[in-house]
């Protein structure tokens, strides 16, 4: 199974795409509890490049890919916008981002958490790509 769909880069499009990763997880099998976490993590994604990569430009495009392949569920994200080097990422240290009621900021953090697996896949220039991937239940 291979599906895909592209959006403009619009916080009011992460409902569609919510939508869609979870008609696709349900379809693979995960249940509500996996279907919402995947939801979750793939709704971070989004808007991760909706803020960081375009910067909230409307008019840029991110495509979502969901694949069910050989026991893994697979969501590639992939946007034109500004590089990312997830290198340069550090966990965030829990105590003090709730002792200081900090907002945002943990959508890398959650996405890993969340997921079995995330991969990058930066092409200077060219294209981001984000690869989220859970583990298909037997």
């Amino acid at each position: 199974m291979k599906k895909q769909l592209k959006i403009d880069s619009k916080t009011d499009q992460l409902v569609a795409v919510r939508e869609f990763i979870s008609q696709a997880a349900f379809a693979s099998g995960f249940s509500d509890e996996d279907v919402s976490k995947i939801a979750l993590a793939v709704d971070e994604a989004c808007t991760n490049v909706i803020k960081h990569a375009y910067r909230f430009q409307q008019d840029k495009k991110i495509t979502i890919t969901v694949r069910d392949d050989h026991g893994n569920f697979e969501i590639s994200i992939v946007d034109n916008g500004k590089q990312f080097d997830p290198s340069m990422l550090q966990a965030p240290d829990m105590k003090e981002y709730l002792s200081t009621y900090r907002r945002g900021g943990l959508g890398v953090y959650l996405m890993k958490s969340l997921m079995d697996k995330v991969e990058y896949d930066i092409e200077p220039g060219k294209r981001n790509q984000v690869k989220l991937i859970k583990h298909i239940p037997r």
